[in-house]
């Protein structure tokens, strides 16, 4: 059976916001990755109508084989998986491919694995889940999402321009800047694959100014 992504009523999980521990290793990408396409995709998954367990069960599989170093950091947020795993009426997951954190650079990698960071990293794990689905349409359609980190914008992605001004419309969206690339449902759970990793800019100056890695 097809899982087909569709919400029937109004999310509230997103709407048009105004412009106003453990030592984990982030830097060994086991698993290969690809380039990604040029326009966003979606993909759907075949399913025998999984319980909300076994969509849990699921999603931990697909990430530990499809997107490790994502969840690496999501896992230090044990809030964030409980929120996964309960939830009755589903979720979504932002997850930044192994190149994402790859094209974050070496220092910024060391920098989410000290433990001394931990409460940063966490914060940060945070901004890749929303509470409720929220498709590839309704991201489309919307000005931002409400994460368990906070509000994150949603732009419309547009091909061509000069130095961000100009271009048109190519039919993909951006998350807090980052491409979803392709988009997936398992069981109740939607999954949105981005190229970048979801974060304040907040936050990594916090990491730069008060837990540089091997400081006092």
């Amino acid at each position: 059976m097809v899982v087909v992504m569709t919400v029937s009523k109004t999310s509230n999980a997103f709407h048009t916001i105004s412009t106003t521990s453990k030592s984990l290793s982030f830097s060994r990408l086991s698993s290969p990755f690809s380039a990604p396409p040029t326009s966003s995709t979606t993909l759907l998954r075949e399913s025998n109508e999984p319980s909300d367990e076994s969509s849990a069960s699921d999603i931990e599989k697909i990430l530990d084989e499809d997107y490790p170093s994502f969840k690496s950091l999501l896992s230090m947020n044990e809030k964030v998986w409980k929120s996964v795993r309960t939830s009755g009426t589903g979720c979504t997951i932002f997850a930044p491919n192994n190149a994402a954190f790859e094209n974050l650079g070496q220092k910024k990698l060391d920098q989410i694995a000290d433990v001394r960071n931990s409460e940063t990293a966490e914060k940060m794990g945070a901004y890749h889940v929303v509470e409720e689905p929220v498709t590839a349409e309704e991201l489309f359609n919307s000005g931002g999402v409400v994460t368990l980190g906070g509000e994150v914008l949603c732009d419309r992605k547009k091909s061509g321009g000069f130095f961000g001004f100009g271009g048109t419309e190519d039919g993909g969206v951006t998350i807090g800047g980052a491409n979803v690339v392709k988009s997936f449902g398992v069981g109740n759970i939607i999954v949105h694959e981005v190229d970048g990793v979801i974060s304040p800019n907040l936050l990594w100056r916090y990491m730069d100014q008060l837990r540089i890695p091997g400081s006092n």
